[in-house]
């Protein structure tokens, strides 16, 4: 009878640690398709989430507008743009086309508008894709368009004002449909927007990151990318001070993702104990 008891009052504490409320409006605006940012192993899925689901083993990066002053490239016409930027800012593997968005020398927003035909290559000018485990042939470092190649055929590009980052470029490839445009990509937010694989965590959801209480911890999925892969979510972030700092990368965090279909009709969501209430502005 005592343990029976003890079941039951065990039944009625997680009860009441649930907390039932209703969640901002879910955004409905489907973005395109992204460059990709990083690469982590997919989560084998049967589809989209569709009710408030607890996700663990889930690895979390940043990601944030690039300023071009944190490159060296000469600077170049790329289509979409109407005055010239450093080539590495644009094509290389740090740069727009990797993160998706940018700050030019000018101070102005500027994103990649179209990535093209073709993927990326790593410095030895071998295609690397993204996958399961990781990219195909190691890192990426420049996308397979719009670069220089070396008599040995490895990745090279020109420097301001002279010279070349890895040997002289005997032979060009020009950019095969990448196009850029000025402005931000979509209307993102620093720590409340995050992207997301959609095929597991659908566009709209809301996320709640333990590791980001500090910063309030929910987020909007309002972005995808090309290598945000399964269980990896990818937060949008300010710039760090200068290039090599920053950019966290967290494996094995869980996060607790509110679908659309959680969202509509105004229905109240149970929240586990300990997370808090969604500010209404997200």
């Amino acid at each position: 009878m005592a343990l029976v008891l003890a079941r039951l009052l065990s039944a009625l504490a997680a009860v009441a640690s649930v907390t039932a409320v209703s969640l901002p409006a879910v955004a409905t605006a489907v973005p395109a398709g992204a460059a990709g940012r990083g690469a982590t192993p997919a989560a084998r899925t049967s589809g989209p989430l569709s009710a408030a689901h607890w996700l663990r083993r889930v690895r979390i990066t940043e990601y944030y507008p690039v300023p071009e002053r944190w490159f060296k490239g000469r600077k170049v016409s790329a289509a979409g743009l109407l005055g010239k930027h450093r080539v590495d800012w644009l094509y290389g593997a740090s740069g727009v086309a990797m993160e998706g968005d940018g700050i030019g020398l000018d101070g102005a927003r500027y994103h990649i508008d179209a990535v093209g035909r073709g993927g990326w290559v790593n410095e030895r000018g071998r295609a690397t894709r993204p996958g399961r485990r990781g990219w195909s042939a190691g890192s990426p470092f420049w996308r397979s368009s719009g670069l220089w190649r070396t008599a040995r055929r490895r990745v090279t590009f020109p420097l301001t004002p002279r010279g070349w980052a890895a040997g002289v470029g005997r032979r060009y490839t020009p950019p095969a449909g990448i196009t850029f445009a000025p402005g931000p990509s979509r209307p993102l937010r620093f720590y409340r927007s995050v992207a997301v694989d959609p095929r597991l965590i659908p566009l709209g959801s809301l996320v709640y990151l333990p590791a980001y209480r500090t910063q309030g911890g929910w987020m909007r999925a309002a972005d995808v990318g090309g290598a945000i892969l399964g269980r990896h979510v990818d937060v949008y972030r300010p710039p760090p001070p200068q290039a090599g700092v920053g950019g966290e990368v967290r494996d094995g965090e869980r996060i607790y993702v509110v679908p659309p279909s959680a969202q509509r009709g105004g229905r109240a969501v149970r929240l586990p104990a300990g997370i808090p209430v969604p500010p209404a502005s997200l």
